[in-house]
């Protein structure tokens, strides 16, 4: 339980999701840790109650005293890609002498601690991660998770367990950082064009995917429309919807809004199985998710009952509305397939209602390089209300805007919005089911929309 204990660790991003997820590993461990974070937010909250010092400000003097004074070879500095190398912290440390590493350098050592089971995918792999920890859980098999979202059933990004056999880790692309991690097993959902400042080409990133599947000997289960890329590996598996072999979904339908499906895996036919949160997509993610959790030892039984239960990641076609007159569906969609997925499903679900979509681009690069697809996947709404662009590590790029890109959707019912006026538009829409959408800081909207369209519900 203790085996950090005396481990000093300073985490510079520590309210990021990755990033708190690890300080509240190595906390447990008994390591002391804090770090710092630019705005205080439901993660640093928990951080704090936890025990762990968190500072908002990138004074070098907030730091506590007992890191300050202790030798430089008794700390290690943990950052990610998105912290500036001007951060005066970042100069603290390395005048100090401190060892500085990468948060995907940290993740890659907790992986050589147990057996792990890594996911990744330029979409998807939030859900399945989460998915095969919740069912892992119902199904009595101890796990640690570390997760790229809020996990709605237990309110966290983080599932730790003294007892786990096993490590579900999410396998971020971006920077390459999943190449850092040791998997026992792994999960490759999808590899669409994404982070090209990074890669530079498709062709680029598709290589990382390849280096990633031969990290570990282990099996490998990957989508069906990307399997050509790992034809040279053994131990390879396929799924999808519509495979001809297993493990895959038959018999699907909508119930009342609900998706039920059968399930062929890994010697199992299941049948009429209710997936607790909805999305055509999501049950794709399901068939990842539940092939690995039976591989682990869950039952059938368990795995029936974790299905149904399983609530999902918040802002992952997460819907905060069913009311009697409108509908609001949060997703983290930022990529063009992404949200084909969420649109595709929103019309699965409520056939000849009008739907109003919410964006706001994620990042400056990603607008520009896959423009023409964003175009084509926002048309497919009925009305279209364009934020700005979310810069995040990013400086503007001339040219690149939204209005740029509000040019390139062939739709008639589409404007550019400021924040301000979001809701001022949103009275005179006629959405009867609104979606917001993007990897921003759209979220913060969320609740005030909400609020908007509850008084729209009730009048």
């Amino acid at each position: 339980m203790n085996r950090h204990q005396g481990h000093k660790l300073y985490f510079i991003g520590v309210g990021g999701i990755g990033m708190s997820g690890l300080a509240r590993y190595f906390r447990r461990h008994g390591a002391d840790v804090a770090g710092y974070d630019r705005t205080p937010s439901e993660l640093t909250n928990q951080l704090l109650s936890e025990g762990i010092d968190v500072q908002f400000e990138e004074d070098p003097r907030m730091i506590p005293d007992d890191f300050r004074e202790a030798a430089p070879d008794q700390v290690m500095v943990v950052r990610t890609p998105a912290v500036p190398t001007t951060s005066p912290l970042l100069a603290y440390w390395e005048q100090r002498g401190a060892r500085i590493v990468k948060r995907a350098e940290v993740l890659g050592m907790v992986t050589r601690d147990k057996r792990t089971i890594a996911v990744a995918g330029t979409h998807g792999k939030t859900t399945v991660s989460t998915m095969l920890a919740h069912l892992l859980t119902v199904g009595r098999v101890p796990c640690n998770a570390f997760l790229g979202g809020i996990a709605v059933n237990y309110g966290t990004n983080v599932l730790l367990n003294d007892d786990a056999v096993v490590n579900v880790v999410e396998a971020d692309e971006y920077d390459r950082s999943f190449l850092r991690l040791h998997p026992s097993g792994s999960v490759i959902t999808a590899m669409d064009p994404d982070h090209l400042d990074i890669y530079g080409t498709p062709e680029a990133m598709f290589d990382a995917y390849t280096a990633f599947a031969t990290l570990g000997d282990g099996p490998l289960l990957v989508h069906e429309r990307i399997a050509a890329h790992f034809s040279g590996r053994p131990g390879v598996t396929t799924y999808a919807l519509g495979s001809s072999g297993p493990p895959r979904a038959e018999n699907l339908r909508v119930e009342r809004g609900t998706y039920h499906f059968d399930l062929n895996a890994e010697g199992h036919l299941i049948t009429d199985l209710r997936l607790g949160m909805p999305g055509r997509h999501n049950v794709e993610n399901a068939i990842a998710a539940s092939t690995m959790a039976l591989r682990e030892g869950v039952s059938p039984a368990a795995l029936r009952q974790g299905l149904d239960s399983f609530r999902g990641v918040s802002r992952r076609f997460e819907t905060r509305i069913k009311g009697s007159s409108v509908v609001l569906i949060d997703d983290y969609a930022h990529h063009p397939k992404e949200l084909d997925a969420c649109i595709e499903s929103v019309r699965e679900m409520y056939p000849g209602k009008r739907i109003t979509g919410i964006f706001q681009p994620h990042l400056y690069s990603r607008t520009r390089d896959l423009a023409k697809d964003f175009g084509r996947s926002l048309s497919a709404l009925d009305e279209l209300l364009l934020l700005d662009i979310y810069p995040a590590r990013e400086e503007p790029i001339p040219g690149i805007t939204s209005q740029w890109l509000l040019e390139q959707i062939p739709m008639a019912a589409k404007q550019c919005v400021t924040r301000e006026r979001l809701l001022e538009e949103l009275r005179r829409s006629h959405g009867e089911v609104v979606v917001t959408l993007g990897a921003g800081d759209i979220d913060r909207l969320v609740p005030v929309v909400e609020s908007l369209l509850n008084e729209r519900d009730r009048s």
